[in-house]
């Protein structure tokens, strides 16, 4: 643990949750980096494309 340097390490804990409110340092945040916010970061829309039931 000692030679981490991103990351979480749980022992016998909760089951992980997307949308914790946590935010850690670097690239530990799982809240931050799994939910809207992080995923916007990574994405660029290039094109839509839908269908109409019309």
């Amino acid at each position: 643990a000692g030679r981490l340097r991103a990351g979480s390490v749980r022992l016998n804990s909760a089951a992980w949750d997307s949308a914790a409110p946590f935010g850690g340092y670097k690239q530990s945040g799982n809240g931050r980096e799994y939910g809207k916010f992080g995923l916007h970061e990574f994405s660029e829309i290039k094109g839509i494309a839908g269908f109409s039931n019309e």
